[in-house]
This record gives structure tokens, C-alpha cells and sequence, in this order.
């Protein structure tokens, strides 16, 4: 008896209904996408007219790169410089960061519609239609380079000004990286079997990625270790926009993007739908997990051990930064009046600490927000639902995730001081206070996203926005001289700037009131309606 294997199907069946998929990925990601998109190429396009206030003349341009030239710390912050042209300190000032939220923005878009679908069942209820082995992956990494299509044409077009073709090199720099990160992303959504735990992985790649690259550029002042080159983000500054750019780095990228994709493609054909490659381990003894609060701490454990170590970490890198940046800004008063209107009124050095303080306290606000949405990955997965069929009540069980929201960030904002003061080696005190005032902030961003979440959960993703506004504000507002009252609609805003500033309580204890105010009805909303599955 012989057996015939089926033929394999033709390429155009692997690939049915990629268009419709493509569509409905776009729509459901018609406010997240457009808001990370928005944030990253305001942050590029605004960066020109701060840079020529504070570096007008030839010669402050100059003794700037002489004086990032020989310190190294600020290399591994930020990267080298190459050229004095106002384009090319555009694309030293931002492009690493930019980057790195071009990376987030890819990785988090792909993660959501391969593995996020599987694993809460609709993508099975898709394939059972006429849809392709290999449709949903086409569509996620399409709808990721639409997003970075968009990113690198308004980047291209918004610094044509300062030079058509660096503008150009700087806008497909960004989307390369982003690509990468999406093909990597691709890969370990086909490895792992949790959606938290491929966005988990990948965004240590990405972190193994910048701290590759600070370590490379901290060891030369061009951009030529041997570390830098291993990271796509050292790619990005080796592009070089506005200082003779080397086009054949886009080769790496494209050669990168192509492989990794290859490799997602090859793993999409050979496993089961909701399967991985990587074998879950099994779930914990009987009797460990007794309460709500255990199950909220198991599965947010690994984002608040990995969000706490790296707060830390920049905390000792940014503390280590703060001797050096009196001679970094030297006599130009631009820069000590962005530093002081983002710091507040008092020396410079407490000036740049505030502002560093303040810059991570808005960050802090995209975990609280993630922290507080897991509750909405769960309820709309159908996990939350046998959960609320036994004896816990929907207030218990909203608890244990809130807990670790709001009591993670206050953990992280206290690492972060920790890591001031170990990288700066005085004033722990005020350090740590100023660290632990902006949790007012970052809990009033948190009562938001419980507020969507409980009364419309529909609308809970719209958290992300309000986080990203909070974000362009906070770190454009000051640059741009934008009004106080612009700068007023953050709750950032009105938190005294400490360190070197006057402690002022009563905005600081308005804010958690309104904090409180907002958790309270998201949860009386969540108590009154509908839980989904």
C-alpha cells in the first residue's frame, strides 16, 4: 500500500484574504498606530528649530561635538556626532530614540495581530473561513510597514529643508528599524505561545540593542566598535543622514528583514494553530496561586521585574551623566532655559536632574497603562470569565491587577532614584522624593486607562493615546516654548519640579485625589456592566 503526500498549496492560497486581514488590522489600530506615528515624527520635526535656538553659530556647533567627542557618557546616551550641520545633529539628537519607538511601535503592531489573535481564539474563527496558512502574518507585518511607510515619509518630508537626501536616508534609517524589529517580532510569535511573552522578548532584544550600541559608542567617537555594528540601532547612526551617508547600511537592513522574515514564514507552515515552537511550562503547584492578587502578580511579575531593572539602570546612567552636563551646556543660555522651564528655576545641575526625573516619570505612564489594560486582555480572551464564575467578584479580581499598576509604579520610580543616586553619588534623599512625586502623575494617567476600561471598554485603547499625548507633551512642549497652558494639560505639569525646586503638596495631593476619583468609577463601572468574552 502506498501513500500519496498532498501537493503543496500554490502561494496564492497561502496567501488568501491577506487584503481583507490588512484592512481590519489597520482599522483596529486606527488610533494606536496614527499616535505612535505622531509622537515619534513630532519628536524628529521639532527637534531643527530647538537645535538652531540653542546652536546657532558655527562655532557652538562645533564645541559641542568637540565636547561630545570626549564624553563617553554621552555617547552611550545619545551616539557620536558627525557633522555640525543643524540635519545632522537632528539625526544624533533623536535618531536613537526615534528608533527605538519606530522598534516598539513594530514589534508591538505584529505581536498584536498574530499572536494576540491566536491566543484568544479569533484567528481560528478566521482560518476557518477562506483565508490563507500565511495571511494573518502577511497582513501584521504589512500593516507594520504601512505604519513605517507613513513614519519615514513624514520624516523625509518635514526635514527636506535641512537637505533633501539626508531627510530621505533619516526617514528610511527609522523605517528599517522598525522592519527589523517586526520580521524579529514575526519569529518569536511563532516560538512562544503567549502574546506578553513575545512582546517581552522582543523588547529585550531591543534593549539588549540599545545597550550594545551605548557600549560600542561609548568605546569610540565615530560609530566603528564592533558593538555598534551588531545593533540595528548602530546601523542607524553608521547611516550617517547629513554626513555623507553610506546607502550600502540599507543593504544590512533589507538583508536582515528579509532573512528574519524568511524564517517567520518557514515557522508559520509548520505548526498548529495556537501551537508554538517553544513548549509552555506548566503552570505552578496547587495551592499557590489561592488568591486573585497571586494570579495578577504571576502574570504581570516578568513586566514589572523587567520595567524595575531598567529604570534602574538608566537611573545609574542618567545619574552618572550629571556631573558632565554643565560642561556639555557650557554658557549657552538656550539650553539652560529648556533645561531649567523642564527642571524648574534653580542650578543647573538640580535643573537636569529634574527634567531627567520628570522625562522617566512620563514613560512610567505607558507601564501603568499596559499594567492596567492586562485586565482587558483577559476579560476580552475569555480567561476572565471562568475566573469570575467561582467565588471571586469582579472588584477582587480588578484589585490584584490594579495592585501591581499602581504599586508597580511605585516601585519603579523608587529603583529609579536608587539608580540616581548610585550613578550621581549624593543627595539621595531629594532624588528619591522627586522620583517618588512624579507617581502623582503616573497614577492619574492609570485612573484614566480604569476609567475607559471600566465604563467603555470599547474605547480602553484609547488609553494608549492619551499616554502618548501626555508624552509629546512633556518632552516637545518645552523645546517648542509651547504655552503654559499646553504645557498645563499634562498632570506632569503640575508637580513641583524637584529636585532644587519648593516641595508644593496641594498639587501633588489634588492629583492623587483625582487619581482615586478616577479608579473609583472605572470601577463602578466595570461592576455595573457586561463582562465580554
Amino acid at each position: 500500500m502506498t501513500t500519496t503526500l498532498a501537493p503543496p498549496r500554490p502561494a496564492s492560497r497561502q496567501l488568501a484574504g491577506t487584503t481583507t486581514l490588512l484592512r481590519f488590522a489597520l482599522r483596529r489600530d486606527r488610533v494606536l498606530i496614527p499616535v505612535w506615528v505622531g509622537v515619534n515624527a513630532l519628536m524628529v520635526l521639532s527637534m531643527p528649530n530647538t537645535l538652531k535656538n540653542l546652536y546657532g553659530t558655527l562655532a557652538e556647533r562645533t564645541d559641542l561635538i568637540h565636547q561630545v567627542a570626549t564624553n563617553a557618557s554621552f555617547r552611550a546616551l545619545i551616539g557620536p556626532v558627525f557633522d555640525t550641520s543643524i540635519g545632522a545633529l537632528t539625526a544624533w539628537r533623536v535618531g536613537v530614540y526615534a528608533g527605538g519607538l519606530a522598534a516598539a511601535m513594530s514589534l508591538m503592531t505584529v505581536v498584536r495581530h498574530t499572536r494576540d489573535e491566536e491566543e484568544s481564539g479569533r484567528q481560528e474563527l478566521v482560518a476557518s473561513g477562506m483565508v490563507g496558512r500565511r495571511a494573518s502574518l502577511t497582513a501584521a507585518l504589512l500593516a507594520a510597514g504601512v505604519a513605517n511607510a507613513v513614519l519615514a515619509l513624514l520624516v523625509a518630508a518635514g526635514l527636506a529643508g535641512q537637505g533633501a537626501v539626508g531627510a530621505l536616508a533619516f526617514g528610511l534609517g527609522l523605517a528599517a528599524v522598525g522592519m527589523v524589529f517586526a520580521t524579529m517580532a514575526a519569529i518569536v510569535a511563532q516560538l512562544t505561545e503567549s502574546a506578553r511573552l513575545a512582546r517581552g522578548l522582543t523588547a529585550g532584544v531591543l534593549g539588549a540593542a540599545f545597550v550594545l550600541r551605548a557600549a560600542g559608542d561609548a568605546s569610540t567617537a565615530n560609530g566603528s566598535s564592533l558593538l555598534t555594528w551588531l545593533s540595528p540601532l548602530g546601523w542607524l547612526e553608521n547611516l550617517r543622514p547629513y554626513a555623507g551617508e553610506r546607502w550600502w547600511v540599507l543593504l544590512l537592513f533589507t538583508a536582515a528583514v528579509a532573512l528574519q522574515a524568511a524564517v517567520a514564514y518557514a515557522l508559520a507552515g509548520r505548526r498548529d494553530m495556537g501551537m508554538s515552537f517553544l513548549p509552555t511550562r506548566p503552570g505552578p503547584a496547587t495551592g499557590r496561586l489561592r488568591t486573585a492578587g497571586a494570579l495578577a502578580w504571576r502574570l504581570q511579575r516578568g513586566g514589572v521585574l523587567g520595567w524595575s531593572l531598567g529604570y534602574f539602570l538608566v537611573g545609574v546612567v542618567y545619574g552618572g551623566l550629571t556631573d558632565g552636563v554643565a560642561d556639555l551646556v557650557g554658557d549657552n543660555k538656550n539650553a539652560r532655559q529648556i533645561f531649567e522651564r523642564m527642571g524648574g528655576h534653580s542650578g543647573l545641575t538640580d535643573s537636569f536632574l529634574a527634567s531627567m526625573v520628570g522625562m522617566l516619570g512620563l514613560i512610567a505612564a505607558l507601564y501603568v497603562v499596559s499594567s492596567v489594560l492586562r485586565l482587558n486582555g483577559e476579560e476580552t480572551s475569555g480567561r476572565a470569565e471562568p475566573l469570575l464564575a467561582n467565588a471571586v467578584g469582579r472588584l477582587r479580581w480588578a484589585a490584584g491587577h490594579l495592585t501591581i499598576a499602581f504599586g508597580g509604579s511605585v516601585l519603579i520610580m523608587l529603583l529609579t532614584g536608587l539608580g540616581f543616586a548610585v550613578g550621581y553619588g549624593k543627595e539621595i534623599g531629594p532624588i528619591l522624593g522627586a522620583c517618588l512625586v512624579q507617581v502623582a502623575g503616573v497614577w492619574v494617567i492609570g485612573g484614566l486607562a480604569v476609567l475607559l476600561y471600566g465604563v467603555l471598554p470599547r474605547a480602553a485603547m484609547a488609553a494608549w493615546g492619551v499616554a502618548g499625548a501626555v508624552l509629546l507633551i512633556g518632552w516637545v512642549g518645552p523645546a517648542l516654548n509651547a504655552p503654559q497652558a499646553v504645557l498645563d494639560l499634562s498632570p506632569f505639569g503640575h508637580l513641583p519640579k524637584l529636585p532644587g525646586g519648593e516641595m508644593n503638596w496641594g498639587p501633588v495631593l489634588v492629583l492623587l485625589g483625582l487619581a482615586a476619583t478616577l479608579v473609583a468609577v472605572g470601577l463602578a463601572g466595570l461592576r455595573r456592566r457586561d463582562v465580554t468574552g
